[in-house]
């Protein structure tokens, strides 16, 4: 039979202790993610998990942490042009790049470092 994917569930990405209320100001307020629950036997470990599209990017608090500077997750965004207004009227850098054929992106660290990659793919 093989295996099959059905599609990524979630993307997790780390944060300093204490960090969580930084992470609402960004994902939730900023890049405007729904903030979603977590279970009660993981709230305890603190971090916050929001949803995006039909997946989740759970921040994940980390004690020796250091940001994924390379690594990144690439959300496909339907008005590009909107968020890239938005994050740059909230002072956030933006890194273009045109080396994608077909599409049009962008990257922006998070407040912890982490490097978000976000796309849109040209008819």
């Amino acid at each position: 039979m093989g295996i099959r994917y059905k599609k990524i569930d979630h993307v997790q990405l780390a944060a300093p202790a204490g960090s969580e209320d930084q992470a609402r100001k960004f994902y939730g307020q900023i890049l405007a993610m729904q903030e979603v629950p977590k279970p009660a036997n993981l709230a305890k470990r603190g971090g916050v998990w929001f949803q995006c599209g039909t997946n989740q990017v759970h921040i994940g608090i980390q004690n020796e942490f250091s940001p994924a500077v390379k690594a990144h997750p690439a959300f496909e965004v339907e008005n590009l042009e909107e968020l890239q207004q938005k994050l740059t009227e909230q002072n956030i850098s933006i890194k273009d790049d045109d080396l994608l054929e077909g599409a049009e992106r962008f990257y922006v660290n998070d407040p912890f470092g982490n490097r978000l990659e976000f796309l849109k793919w040209k008819k």
